[in-house]
């Protein structure tokens, strides 16, 4: 068996899928920060920094929003990931040259980590950045969303370089 086939925890000695059993685990804090890029082009991005609004309402703000519901619905959308009781749930979008910078950080304390849930904030706010704006530049791009840090776990600290 290789080191990657062993740590794929999701696949049962059957070969099912499962939900990992965590309940031996114990709670400790967990921290997850993670980061989407979205392309919008110099017009939108000015207009944006200018205007904060299209037709459909106050962009960054209601972004923010969505990257609250997002994480907070992160396991009704990834079929392994368990609920989780999340602590705290912070979304900062910076407008800069040509792009809108999203960034979550989740906090809990538990069994396991908030990296899903950090990372689904960030698509769902950008997502919604797309939405909202799709009428004036069907050109958007979400051009990458990643995971900038993650600590607590047996696996201790992670931080992208």
């Amino acid at each position: 068996m290789t080191n990657i086939k062993k740590k794929i925890s999701h696949i049962s000695e059957k070969n099912l899928p499962r939900m990992v059993d965590v309940s031996k685990k114990l709670k400790t804090e967990r921290l997850a920060s993670s980061e989407a890029r979205v392309h919008l082009g110099k017009e939108l991005t000015a207009f944006l920094k200018e205007s904060k609004h299209t037709k459909k309402g106050p962009v960054i703000q209601t972004a923010v929003i969505a990257g609250i519901q997002g994480a907070k619905k992160t396991s009704d959308l990834i079929p392994m990931c368990h609920p989780l009781i999340l602590d705290g749930v912070e979304i900062d979008i910076k407008l800069e040259d040509e792009y809108a910078i999203i960034n979550a950080t989740i906090k809990t304390k538990d069994r396991t980590g908030v990296e899903m849930e950090s990372l689904t904030a960030v698509s769902t706010a950008a997502l919604t950045i797309y939405d909202m704006c799709k009428s004036i530049n069907k050109g958007i791009t979400i051009e990458s969303i990643r995971l900038l840090e993650k600590k607590g776990g047996k696996s201790g600290h992670y931080f992208k370089k």
